[in-house]
């Protein structure tokens, strides 16, 4: 019979807190794919998805883009979202920083 128990609390220590496994990013897939999101109202979001890179690498080109277009932006999911439609330009800013990057969708 399989044991399930699991310690949860140790008398003088107190409560016992298990770490989750911090998830890894994807693999890189070769080339970051830039897509549009329509969010509605007319809204829409550029996102990244692909690059291979950590939460915290994913935030400071987040910060980078945000400051380049002076637009809303954020990290989700080893993804990157910025507000409006940047495709193109986004493109052209990953190139120069050594990433290949290609557009994604209709």
């Amino acid at each position: 019979m399989e044991e399930r128990s699991e310690l949860v609390y140790v008398t003088g220590q107190g409560r016992v807190r298990r770490e989750k496994p911090k998830a890894a990013p994807p693999a890189a897939a070769g080339a970051a794919k830039i897509t549009l999101r329509r969010l509605g109202g007319g809204k829409v979001a550029s996102v990244v998805s692909g690059l291979g890179l950590g939460e915290a690498e994913l935030g400071e080109l987040c910060s980078a883009f945000r400051k380049k277009f002076g637009a809303g932006g954020t990290v989700k999911g080893f993804t990157i979202e910025l507000q409006g439609d940047r495709r193109e330009a986004l493109v052209k800013l990953l190139a120069e920083r050594g990433y290949k990057a290609k557009l994604s969708g209709g």
